[in-house]
């Protein structure tokens, strides 16, 4: 079983026969007091690519409808860095819990509105335009890596994976290194203005992108192993944190280059 770079999806292995990372599905086992098993209730039935889906639909819808409104309301900066603590905060819990409870995950899609929805505001007001063509170019590339994905253009192998998975965990060490680095006046100029900073977003674009052929994979082995249907927010959490990294690099990109 192949992992994720993506930290929701990579404590994910199958254990076990019919079952996937400790949610089994077995409909024909006995109670052990010699009654029939009690039939599955809808939550425990086998979950579909329906059931991804539609999750996904509903934790996306959140978030754009929450971060429309917040743009439109105009919250200030304060509160982005406000959402995006509480988004890391959720993340983790969902993450190592591996929490299907779906109030958790379109909490976390709600939150991760106000923090995109502020600062896009903030972006587009100082490079008009430039919000509408990030959320263009996040739809192009979500639907072209599925397009990859789905036609087995690109397959996901063992050495794909590694290569992703080393490549975003370079990626999050660099953020974090500029980070610290900020906080004693510092920058590695991979944020703002020039070729450098150019360059690192094109990267960083690049393995988001590739991060989303590991989530469409691991979806797609969990419906294979017969995870439970209620598994589906936890896939749908798992892709949303990609979204929002893709999101935020293209967005990132656009303003540099209109900057420039």
């Amino acid at each position: 079983m192949r992992t994720s770079s993506n930290p929701a999806f990579r404590t994910l292995s199958g254990k076990g026969q019919g079952g996937y990372a400790g949610f089994g599905y077995q409909g024909q086992q006995q109670t052990g007091y010699g009654y029939p098993p009690a039939p599955p209730t809808a939550a425990d039935r086998p979950m579909t690519a329906d059931d991804v889906v539609t999750k996904t639909a509903a934790a996306l819808g959140t978030t754009v409808v929450v971060g429309g409104l917040t743009a439109y309301i105009g919250l200030a900066p304060g509160f982005a860095l406000l959402a995006a603590l509480v988004g890391f905060g959720l993340a983790l819990f969902i993450t190592f819990k591996q929490s299907t409870n779906p109030a958790l995950v379109l909490a976390y899609a709600a939150v991760e509105g106000v923090f995109l929805g502020t600062i896009t505001r903030v972006i587009d007001y100082l490079v008009p335009g430039v919000a509408v063509q990030a959320i263009i170019g996040t739809v192009v590339v979500f639907a072209t890596m599925l397009v990859l994905y789905r036609t087995g253009a690109v397959k996901v192998t063992p050495r794909l994976t590694k290569w992703i998975i080393g490549a975003t965990m370079g990626a999050a060490a660099i953020m974090l290194l500029n980070l610290l680095m900020s906080f004693f006046g510092l920058n590695l100029g991979i944020r703002g203005n020039g070729p450098l900073a150019i360059v690192v977003s094109l990267v960083f674009i690049g393995i988001a992108a590739f991060n989303l052929l590991l989530d469409f994979d691991q979806a797609d082995r969990a419906i294979r192993a017969g995870a439970p249907a209620r598994f589906a927010w936890f896939i749908a959490f798992g892709l949303m944190v990609t979204l929002v990294w893709l999101y935020i690099e293209i967005l990132n990109l656009l303003a540099q280059l209109q900057r420039n």
